[in-house]
């Protein structure tokens, strides 16, 4: 199969890379993507499967021919459901599968390779840091995310609340009004940072950084990546209402 680069990753790091490439890959096909794999996934054909690559490509194709297979198999025949169900249900579906595949494919590594009772520990908890496909598809890592800022927010508000009424208690002008007014300042872009840490890219999952340009659907208000959805700052200027391919695809087939 195109895009497969078959390797054998040996250590914890390398089954790591290997199962963030095949996320990634299937994330993109579930949302970023969506309109070509709703229309490869045709139930006029036969029992097709979803696959993700370490190189970050996807592919619907046939099952592996070979018995038992040199890896483990996705879920058999997602296509036969797809104009049997609500469009946004059949995706959760084959979100969840596929969950279930890249696990299943990152401990036959593991199993594979002998990885010991520590190594499969630091496996699953690497993997289990990043929000699942289904919690991308849903929305729902996007709402643990606001939840985490809220929370994050009220406890840095109860803070600044307890240090304004300790400093009620501290003799007038105690500090330069010019040195208040910069930790403020610094104050300010910290809840602004820490706001952000936790907003996930709706087409890759990734968190954000500081130091790449995102923008926001003004359809479904998740945020994404400029590279994943093929936007640059320049093009984004002359944008007055941005819709990610996702609602963009929803709105043409309605």
């Amino acid at each position: 199969m195109d895009g497969s680069g078959q390797y054998n990753p040996r250590t914890v790091e390398e089954v790591f890379r290997d199962f963030k490439g095949r996320r990634a890959a299937m994330i993109k096909a579930l949302t970023t993507d969506v309109e070509e794999f709703y229309q490869q996934c045709d139930p006029e054909k036969e029992n097709l499967c979803l696959y993700g690559y370490p190189s970050e490509q996807w592919e619907v194709n046939l099952p592996a021919e070979e018995v038992p297979p040199e890896l483990p198999e996705p879920a058999l025949g997602i296509n036969f459901a797809r104009d049997g169900m609500q469009e946004k249900d059949w995706l959760s579906l084959v979100a969840v599968h596929s969950d279930a595949w890249l696990l299943s494919v990152a401990f036959y590594f593991g199993a594979r390779f002998g990885f010991d009772k520590a190594d499969r520990k630091r496996l699953f908890n690497m993997m289990n840091d990043l929000p699942t496909i289904f919690e991308v598809v849903t929305g729902t890592a996007k709402k643990q995310s606001k939840e985490k800022s809220s929370i994050t927010n009220n406890s840095n508000s109860k803070s600044k609340l307890n240090s304004k009424r300790g400093s009620d208690s501290q003799p007038k002008n105690s500090r330069p009004v010019v040195q208040q007014k910069e930790e403020e300042d610094e104050g300010l872009e910290e809840e602004e940072d820490e706001e952000h840490g936790e907003t996930l890219c709706g087409a890759c999952g990734e968190n954000y950084a500081a130091d790449e340009f995102w923008i926001c659907c003004d359809i479904c208000e998740k945020w994404f990546h400029g590279k994943c959805v093929k936007i640059t700052p320049a093009r984004a200027e002359h944008i007055k209402q941005y819709k990610c391919p996702s609602c963009s695809n929803k709105r043409a087939r309605q």
